[in-house]
């Protein structure tokens, strides 16, 4: 076990979109991090839909049924193959193909009120994951149609949070945490033993948490409608957790969604798709990533499922605790 004395490190940078800060104790843990930061950039470099020379970047700009399939990294091919198995096992509630979409909210957004519905009408076909082919002999991947995209986002920053601590425990360390954008991952206990005390954000009051959960390895992931949002002219709060059945942020009646579990690949991508299915519908997905899951409704009542009513301390609302 690690204590006090040994050396920590920290470390913080911009990666993917987003402010990443790293913790490490031990002997190596400078050169730990320093090695951590770099897997994060040549990830980036591979996933990344707004860098031309990315896989990602190569695929979308070749989407088209005259497109010549593209060749890709091991890892890009195993992440988009994952993504596909969850898009079919979690219907309407994650597509890796949402990209259209995103970028039509995103001018929306900078417009200040949302897209008209001609508009998304217009995209919304272009969203379906049955469209992206991946040949696993050939290593390579395409679009069907002209005009579809790959993203990412539900699932690269798990991803790298996961390849993050493999990377520290080559170098030996075993107390580590990581924040990547509000993903947060874990290696071992505190030095002290005791374990890290993950603060979830409330949703509605900008600084304060509802409480925190105990984790000594493993990850806690949150989705929910404050990360990224605007209110437009009409006074509407709307999020950029689109929902690829309606082509709108997703209205389930949830409004934070934290899933807690050993890898924080699935739980990225689990996070979003509970948040868009809702309480009753999402509760299932979550035995895709072997989780548990910390939820806030519309009302700010606050659920947690049963594996971790020993482990969450709530600062202020009664809890529900989900069988």
């Amino acid at each position: 076990m690690p204590t006090d004395r040994e050396p920590a490190a920290q470390l913080t940078h911009h990666a993917m979109g987003t402010v990443m800060a790293h913790h490490a104790y031990g002997p190596r843990a400078q050169e730990a991090l320093a090695a951590a930061c770099q897997e994060v950039a040549r990830l980036e470099a591979l996933l990344s839909r707004f860098l031309p020379a990315s896989d990602i970047g190569r695929i979308n700009a070749g989407a088209g049924a005259a497109a010549a399939p593209v060749p890709i990294a091991l890892e890009t091919y195993e992440l988009l193959a994952l993504a596909a198995d969850f898009a079919r096992r979690l219907p309407d509630s994650f597509d890796p193909t949402i990209a259209p979409l995103v970028d039509l909210w995103r001018a929306a957004q900078a417009a200040g009120d949302p897209p008209d519905p001609p508009s998304v009408a217009r995209v919304l076909p272009l969203v379906d994951h049955r469209d992206l082919l991946l040949d696993p002999w050939a290593r390579t991947a395409r679009l069907r149609r002209p005009g579809q995209a790959l993203d990412l986002g539900g699932i690269g920053k798990g991803y790298a949070g996961d390849r993050v601590l493999e990377v520290l425990r080559e170098y030996g360390v075993t107390s580590a945490y990581a924040n990547l954008g509000g993903n947060v991952v874990t290696l071992g206990s505190r030095p002290d033993g005791s374990p890290w005390q993950i603060g979830i954000q409330h949703p509605r009051r900008e600084g304060a948490i509802l409480g925190a959960v105990a984790l000594a390895g493993g990850c806690v992931v949150t989705s929910g409608d404050y990360q990224r949002c605007f209110t437009d002219r009409q006074g509407i709060r709307r999020h950029h957790l689109l929902d690829p059945a309606t082509g709108y942020p997703a209205d389930s009646g949830l409004i934070s969604v934290s899933i807690v579990a050993d890898q924080a690949t699935a739980a990225d991508l689990v996070s979003t798709a509970v948040f868009i299915a809702g309480l009753e519908r999402g509760l299932g997905f979550l035995q895709h990533a072997r989780a548990e899951a910390i939820l806030v409704d519309s009302a700010l009542r606050l659920y947690v499922t049963r594996g971790l009513r020993s482990r969450f301390r709530a600062l202020e609302a009664p809890v529900t605790v989900l069988d």
